[in-house]
């Protein structure tokens, strides 16, 4: 593993294999609860849904000491179409891969039936500070579901609805969650940009040699909508965590794990 600094930009830990990774990641998002539930009485989190998270997110169920009663959950997307019993609804895979599995005070699951605008869900997300956010970067460079080039860095809104794209809408397939392209729904809601970045802290982790170039473009490419994961470098307390396959190869890493 190895630390380092990208100018203006996140910290970069990288990692030989994504369970190492996911491990690491879980054991800071877990020490950063511990230390916030000690000085206050309960702490707001946003979690990704996807199964790049699901090293970090098996991980940090098993995680000791943290009071998950005091801890209120929220989720960043969720598809629009999908019948409510799908189990491509991210709400509904986050509740078994995670939710389900630790005491959570509260778990607020976005309901695109009864709120298909996310206006309920932007009123019960702004009624106090967000903490953390668990997130990851797509192919395509977006975060959450606001994919280029239409995302907007600077949306006054903190939940939109949003038409997705091919890249996005592949990804879903090759993940896994669907059998083909066009079984993918066409449009979803999410959390823009400046509501995930409005978070005290951010923990973004990034496995899979298919994100190496998303990652390359946001550490090192212009500050733009083609590549919204680029507005990472403005935050200022990220961390970006990486294994031997989404790490740029600028990246260099000691003996033992990454050699570049």
């Amino acid at each position: 593993m190895t630390d380092q600094h990208v100018p203006e930009g996140p910290r970069v830990r990288v990692f030989d294999n994504r369970t190492r990774m996911g491990a690491a990641a879980a054991a800071a998002v877990a020490d950063e609860l511990r230390a916030r539930l000690a000085r206050q009485p309960e702490v707001r989190m946003v979690f990704a849904a996807a199964p790049s998270q699901q090293d970090m997110l098996g991980a940090l169920a098993q995680a000791p000491d943290v009071d998950w009663s005091r801890v209120s959950a929220f989720h960043m997307d969720e598809y629009l179409g999908l019948p409510d019993g799908a189990p491509q609804r991210f709400g509904r895979w986050l509740s078994t891969v995670f939710f389900d599995r630790v005491p959570l005070g509260a778990v607020h699951l976005m309901d695109p039936d009864a709120d298909p605008d996310g206006r309920a869900y932007a009123e019960l997300l702004g009624r106090a500070p967000v903490d953390l956010v668990c997130l990851g970067i797509g192919e395509n460079g977006h975060l959450a579901f606001n994919d280029p080039p239409a995302a907007r860095l600077d949306d006054p809104r903190d939940v939109a609805v949003v038409e997705l794209d091919g890249v996005s809408r592949s990804q879903q397939v090759a993940d896994g969650l669907f059998g083909t392209v066009d079984d993918v729904p066409t449009h979803a809601i999410t959390l823009t940009v400046p509501r995930l970045l409005a978070a005290d802290r951010l923990f973004c982790v990034v496995p899979g040699a298919a994100k190496r170039q998303a990652v390359t473009r946001a550490l090192h490419g212009p500050l733009t909508s083609q590549v919204p994961a680029s507005a990472l470098r403005t935050h200022a307390d990220c961390t970006l965590f990486l294994d031997a396959g989404s790490a740029p190869r600028d990246v260099v890493a000691p003996a033992g794990a990454v050699s570049r």
